[in-house]
């Protein structure tokens, strides 16, 4: 056998049909289309539009508010799990996954619901303050994997402004021993209360009146 004996398989290779050459080719006038509408057209539609509706991409986020795109998500453990584990060994992640509890590669989180009966050293990426403290009163270790957040230094030195702030702000109450500032009498106004002004009045009227007599 010689190289030009070599043939693709009978039925690999199918002679595409050319579509728009006339009737007589079985694919002429609407290549295939069929008649006039939207998939007639050459230029389609974008994706994701739904004819004019309102699309799945706008009516599903309808809750509001902020989206951390750093949130962190845990696999939640909670302690009344633990009570499969023997007394005094140690829980970690991989323990977790061979018990099926959690997923293999998954952050884990220790939750504090349910009650635990034994020692253990638990070993997860977080804890809640209910959790370690039911861990702890029972002789268990509880250890965090990982390095808690930093600060970035936006928020540190906005943190650092605030606090020169309200530092530098003077104290608006009079201290003891101190009076504070007493305020003016309006015009037209005698002594504390500045009924003596409205007393002025009528003795005005009756010096005009002795003057006309």
């Amino acid at each position: 056998m010689q190289l030009h004996d070599l043939k693709p398989a009978a039925g690999a290779h199918r002679k595409a049909r050319r579509i728009g050459r006339g009737t007589g080719s079985g694919r002429g006038k609407t290549s295939g289309r069929g008649q006039k509408g939207q998939n007639a057209r050459s230029e389609g539609f974008r994706l994701g539009f739904e004819g004019g509706q309102m699309p799945l991409a706008q009516r599903l986020p309808k809750l509001p508010g902020f989206k951390n795109p750093f949130k962190k998500i845990y696999t939640v453990v909670n302690i009344s799990k633990l009570k499969r584990f023997p007394d005094g060994s140690k829980v970690d992640a991989a323990a977790l996954a061979e018990a099926g509890l959690v997923r293999v590669g998954l952050d884990v989180k220790v939750l504090g619901t349910g009650a635990l009966d034994r020692k253990l050293s638990v070993v997860a990426h977080a804890f809640s303050l209910s959790a370690r403290q039911a861990i702890e009163a029972k002789g268990g270790t509880v250890t965090v994997i990982g390095e808690p957040r930093k600060i970035g230094p936006r928020r540190l030195a906005a943190k650092t402004a605030k606090r020169t702030i309200k530092e530098e702000e003077p104290d608006a109450s009079p201290r003891s021993g101190e009076v504070g500032p007493v305020a003016s009498p309006r015009s037209g106004e005698v002594g504390p209360k500045g009924r003596a002004g409205r007393n002025e009045q009528p003795e005005a009227e009756e010096s005009t009146q002795t003057k006309e007599s």
